[in-house]
């Protein structure tokens, strides 16, 4: 179920040396014949009893409350993206990958001190409430959270019972405002495919919102759909899409590529720890105009997808320029059902360009401002509500242009006619069976 991106071990040494004076792991240092390793684990060890032995609350220094609050320190130092996972935690992580979980249905980083909404997802109580990306979560129920708990605390706090409320405190740096809202939580089944359809002059939409386990088949059966209704190019918009898998988004990208053909790659500490990843689906990769749109809210996975497609020329890339978060984590299985996720590797375009921190640039910049942004993310929302009229008087507002989609169409509609005037001997080949 993890697939490439999760590396499952039965233990680890760090699991092992902060929890030690606790467990007493019979000759566990004879395992590591490092000096270095032992001397400080030794101090740790030494650090752990001072404190249980002298602090004021006796019941509030137990060995094993200690060595899980060392290890959350030590984990959570390394970088936004590392984090130690008691039982329950590891539990709700492996849904989260399954992309099932109970909350409020938000993507979330921490910024400094600072937790983060990289995205809402699609169709979730977070969306429909209008939290939008960048938003600050600064108290859950009331409760502080940021400095004055950790991001694990937060997402605990945020999950629940479905049909519970939860009160989710925001500051919106832009304009500088504080709000709550009154969530309801519910069971999040987010399909990674929110929208299929073919728009004008046979070009075919698919909406992908994120990466979990069965994105790769559910992007496959949206794309063979649009192809045998006669799509002869395509626009993914994955604007607004935080991530996920990185096996997802392999599946993704290798229906445009050949069998055996590089679509990222990834490096650890170490030049060996090289690993590509490869196109392994048989047949003639399918051959069409294609058009991406990104924004800021665009992560990881999602930048996979775009950075290969880009670095090949299969892509035209609209729209923002994207978040930029481009390492892999490794989750590693500890004992008791815990579990530790640390960053071991980044990833790389098939060009060799790694984005982390700095995102992929679109080759067409088409910039939306924040109040387009909410009204767009409504408008796709009620897409029921057809008429301009009936719209306006329910939501405030007349609908706008998606000036973003409009430019991918328009680019696809210069490559289609400069593909047609070329005749039969340009570059489109008949889709793969």
């Amino acid at each position: 179920m993890l697939k490439r991106i999760l590396t499952l071990a039965a233990g680890t040494a760090l699991g092992l040396l902060l929890a030690a004076g606790a467990l007493r792991v019979t000759g566990a240092w004879g395992l590591w014949p490092n000096r270095e390793l032992n001397r400080s684990a030794d101090y740790v060890r030494e650090v752990l009893k001072l404190v249980n032995e002298n602090y004021v609350d006796a019941t509030a220094v137990g060995y094993d409350k200690l060595a899980h609050e060392a290890i959350h320190g030590v984990v959570s130092s390394l970088d936004p993206h590392s984090e130690f996972l008691a039982a329950n935690e590891f539990g709700e992580f492996e849904d989260d990958l399954d992309g099932d979980f109970c909350g409020i249905g938000v993507q979330v980083e921490l910024r400094g001190e600072k937790i983060v909404i990289i995205a809402p997802m699609a169709g979730t109580p977070a969306e429909r409430a209008g939290i939008l990306r960048g938003d600050e979560i600064v108290s859950v129920d009331g409760r502080p959270v940021g400095v004055k708990a950790p991001m694990d605390d937060a997402i605990k706090w945020l999950r629940g019972k479905p049909h519970s409320q939860v009160v989710v405190g925001i500051h919106r740096p832009d304009p500088d405002k504080q709000m709550e809202f009154t969530l309801m939580r519910e069971v999040i089944k987010v399909d990674s495919v929110r929208e299929v359809q073919l728009i004008e002059d046979h070009i075919g939409y698919i909406h992908l919102v994120d990466f979990s386990a069965h994105t790769g088949e559910q992007f496959l059966a949206a794309l063979d759909g649009l192809l045998h209704e006669g799509a002869d190019a395509l626009i993914i918009d994955m604007r607004n899409n935080p991530g996920g898998l990185l096996e997802a988004a392999v599946e993704v990208t290798e229906p445009f590529f050949k069998k055996g053909e590089l679509v990222v790659y990834t490096e650890g500490r170490n030049a060996a720890d090289r690993e590509d990843l490869l196109a392994e689906m048989a047949g003639e990769p399918v051959q069409v105009p294609i058009a991406v749109l990104i924004n800021a809210g665009t992560a990881s996975a999602a930048e996979i997808v775009t950075g290969a497609l880009k670095d090949t020329h299969r892509a035209v890339i609209v729209g923002e320029r994207s978040f930029g978060k481009g390492s892999v984590q490794t989750i590693f299985k500890l004992r008791n059902g815990e579990g530790m996720r640390i960053t071991t590797a980044r990833y790389f375009t098939p060009g060799g360009i790694s984005i982390h921190g700095k995102g992929i640039a679109p080759n067409v910049e088409v910039i939306m401002t924040p109040e387009e942004d909410n009204k767009l993310r409504l408008q796709r929302m009620r897409n029921d509500v057809t008429n301009a009229a009936d719209f306006k008087e329910r939501f405030g507002f007349s609908p706008i242009e998606d000036r973003q989609l409009q430019a991918a169409i328009d680019v696809l509609k210069g490559v289609t006619l400069l593909q047609t005037q070329a005749g039969p001997s340009g570059t489109r080949q008949p889709p793969r069976p």
